[in-house]
């Protein structure tokens, strides 16, 4: 959505609803406020997307929307004792100063109240002992460690006590999985899916990169894994396909809520392409499964990380490859034409290219598309997903 404009002077966090009367706290006051820090690793639910078959829609995330940060703030539960919570509030909404597009719905999320009142999760006005900058959500955010990233909100302006859930569409269509195992490329009505809160065990191969190149002998492998609100017990790495498995070594105490390095010396002997891969326990006992459940909006995506290294007598860095060419150019007909008038208007043809969707997933794009705003006439929707369909078809 659109980023807001942010003036600390005139910020403020009101409190309303089921609290003994409205509250409205500057940002100078809560920064004069008892501090608590937190560090958190923070993952989008969709991380991984990109890697589910049949495809589903949606920025399709490969590995990078992950990372670890210090937060400071206020706790949520010291607020919201100050506000007085009336008996029989389950929840707690949020919403945040930036706006959405057209008639795009409001981002809101909730938290039960056990999880609001938990000493960790945060009100955070400083990040890695700093300012939070504006597209971290500044200059306040919502820190909720251990679960999915978008309960962290941004921009955070509103808390509202409430006795029952939110009906808005952040909670009640959006960060949902099914209750039970689905077949891939199934429909699932989002009444038959439960909030997604904590995240999965997980790990994140960072050296050597994908596709580099080394010389034949010992080689360090690193990396992160992470688990939510558990701890990591162990990582192991494979270097020949996950046909074989040894342990890494975990460096460093566990810190809750963040990642731990791992580290493993392999030893890469024959002039050849490794196929090398991670896998993380948590202390419970759940290691990343080799093929995580489909699921309708691609979350949680967790099956050991898999780079590629080729051994050479000569290092020349990464190796790379050629970028795919851009889907041929259409004519200008009236599919064309629709789509550069409705769909180009909030969108890039990169976010576009990356659906890969089917026709049918297509017609349920735009059909959202459309509650949402976008200028699509009836008769004109044929033509766009016929065009859709043929300039942006699955792999």
């Amino acid at each position: 959505m659109i980023v807001p404009q942010i003036d600390e002077a005139t910020w403020t966090l009101a409190f309303d609803g089921e609290i003994a009367g409205s509250v409205v706290i500057s940002l100078a006051e809560l920064r004069r406020m008892p501090r608590a820090t937190v560090t958190a690793t923070m993952e989008c639910a969709g991380n991984g997307r990109a890697f589910f078959d049949p495809p589903v829609a949606g920025i399709q995330w490969r590995k990078g929307a992950v990372g670890t940060a210090r937060w400071t703030g206020v706790r949520l539960a010291d607020l919201l004792k100050r506000a007085g919570i009336r008996a029989g509030a389950t929840h707690v909404w949020m919403s945040g100063a930036d706006r959405p597009f057209g008639t795009q719905p409001p981002f809101v999320r909730q938290l039960p109240i056990a999880k609001a009142m938990h000493p960790d999760t945060l009100i955070a006005h400083t990040m890695n002992d700093g300012a939070i900058p504006p597209l971290n959500g500044a200059p306040l955010r919502m820190i909720v460690p251990g679960w999915e990233g978008a309960y962290s909100l941004k921009w955070l302006n509103r808390l509202t006590v409430a006795t029952g859930e939110h009906d808005g569409f952040w909670v009640a269509n959006a960060y949902r999985y099914p209750q039970t195992a689905v077949a891939p490329g199934s429909v699932v009505n989002a009444r038959e899916m439960t909030p997604l809160m904590g995240l999965v065990v997980k790990s994140l191969i960072t050296r050597p990169l994908d596709g580099a190149i080394v010389n034949p002998g010992p080689s360090m492998i690193s990396g992160y894994a992470w688990a939510g609100e558990t701890d990591i017990a162990r990582v192991d790495i494979s270097i020949d396909g996950g046909t074989s498995w040894k342990p890494a070594r975990v460096i460093g105490p566990q810190v809750k809520y963040a990642w731990r390095r791992f580290e493993y010396e392999a030893a890469l002997v024959d002039r050849r392409t490794y196929d090398i891969r991670s896998r993380a326990t948590d202390t419970r006992g759940n290691a990343q499964p080799l093929t995580p459940g489909w699921n309708p909006s691609g979350y949680l995506w967790n099956a050991p990380d898999q780079i590629r290294v080729e051994t050479t007598t000569t290092t020349s860095g990464a190796s790379t490859q050629p970028a795919p060419p851009l889907a041929a150019s259409h004519d200008s007909t009236d599919g064309d034409a629709v789509y550069q008038a409705a769909c180009r208007v909030c969108h890039s043809d990169d976010l576009v290219e990356q659906q890969r969707l089917s026709e049918a997933g297509w017609g349920r794009t735009i059909d959202k598309m459309v509650q949402w705003g976008a200028r699509v006439e009836s008769d004109r929707r044929a033509s766009l997903l016929k065009y859709l369909a043929a300039r942006f078809p699955p792999p």
